[in-house]
């Protein structure tokens, strides 16, 4: 397997679960929260996009294509990364506004629907870039042996950030999720 093709791979789980927050946020701006699928989400989010993907990108692909020529100040790695925490900022918005809702304080619908569609728009924007640009300019600059060493310490940092099988288990997730929705 092409650590690339891993990265993108990634991204296709990734925009699964931004087409299930985009069916919850519809509803939550009219004030119906399925509180259920925004954890879940979350929890996808932080631990699968963010805790595995993004840290596959930002420890080991980015300072590798940085090595390689490919900058990172004022060039699209360092968009990458800013965009990342953009995201992460979008996250933590969305938690905070449903733990509120969860709370009793209703009014936080709005603040949720608002915060994942955010993100949603943000991360939809910023794989098609990944995908389109960062990923060949990338595919351009690695080596065989990159690719190789890339592949092990990938499946290292999976294995270490998130655990084994975990993977698996947010595949199943959003296969649940969209039955739920009828997204299939």
């Amino acid at each position: 397997m092409d650590p690339i093709e891993v990265l993108m791979h990634e991204h296709r789980m990734i925009e699964r679960m931004l087409k299930v927050l985009t069916a919850v946020a519809q509803k939550a701006d009219t004030d119906e929260v399925d509180v259920d699928t925004f954890e879940k989400g979350i929890d996808f989010i932080r631990t699968f996009a963010d805790r595995c993907h993004h840290a596959k990108e930002e420890g080991e692909f980015y300072p590798l294509i940085e090595q390689r020529g490919i900058p990172k100040e004022g060039g699209p790695i360092g968009m990458m990364l800013q965009e990342h925490d953009m995201g992460r900022n979008y996250v933590k918005g969305m938690d905070e506004a449903l733990r509120k809702f969860k709370d009793g304080d209703k009014s936080q619908a709005g603040v949720i629907s608002r915060n994942a569609v955010g993100y949603i728009n943000l991360l939809s924007q910023h794989i098609q870039k990944e995908d389109n640009i960062l990923y060949p300019m990338g595919n351009r600059v690695i080596s065989d042996s990159d690719r190789e060493a890339l592949i092990e310490r990938f499946e290292e940092l999976e294995e270490k950030e998130i655990g084994k099988g975990v993977h698996e288990k947010y595949h199943l997730l959003v296969e649940e999720l969209e039955a739920k929705l009828n997204l299939n």
